[in-house]
């Protein structure tokens, strides 16, 4: 089974995390921010990871630290819990309509990191959270994670809608892309033999 726990503290944030690849959806999120709380439960369980969250961190100030770190950690875990990446699909692409909205994300575990984030968010803040960190939570995670991540919003004008879909919609991407490949679960996914 593909596991990862990262640990992983800073003056900002103490986070714990542990993913699961091969899970079943179960999670267990506490950051501290009920809405981010509410988007790692959807991620865990529209792609089948099994996800344990605890993060302190100076949500006092705001939510921004806790945002990124936690995609910086969730990243990284993913990165840890691939390996070399032997045996997966490494594509995945999901078009996930959430009423109004519309969301399409595209992946490759390429090893190089790219997001490009085309999301037009009308409402600066759903809750008490920052709709900016929806962004900078996926840049993080992209970063760490060595993949290339497409979101694009085609429709929609209710932002708590949106971003529920672009949360659903990557992880249904990412399963597709880290599942294994039965036909070539013993080599990796390059003609360049790494990735």
């Amino acid at each position: 089974m593909r596991i990862s726990e990262i640990n992983r503290k800073t003056a900002e944030t103490d986070i714990q995390l542990k993913l699961n690849i091969d899970g079943s959806g179960k999670s267990n999120i506490e950051t501290g921010c009920g809405f981010l709380d509410h988007m790692l439960t959807l991620f865990a369980k529209h792609g089948r990871f099994d996800l344990d969250v605890k993060c302190k961190g100076d949500i006092e100030v705001d939510f921004h630290h806790t945002t990124e770190d936690i995609g910086i950690c969730l990243g990284k875990a993913f990165s840890d819990a691939l390996g070399d990446k032997k045996g997966i699909c490494r594509y995945g692409n999901m078009i996930l309509p959430m009423d109004e909205a519309l969301i399409l994300t595209a992946v490759d575990f390429s090893g190089r990191s790219y997001l490009a984030y085309t999301v037009n968010l009308l409402r600066a803040k759903v809750g008490d959270f920052d709709t900016e960190l929806v962004e900078e939570f996926w840049q993080a995670f992209v970063r760490e994670a060595g993949l290339n991540l497409h979101i694009n919003q085609m429709a929609g004008v209710n932002t708590h809608h949106i971003i529920e879909g672009i949360f659903k919609s990557a992880a249904r991407s990412i399963r597709a892309a880290v599942a294994i490949d039965e036909k070539a679960k013993d080599e990796v996914p390059s003609t360049k033999g790494v990735l």
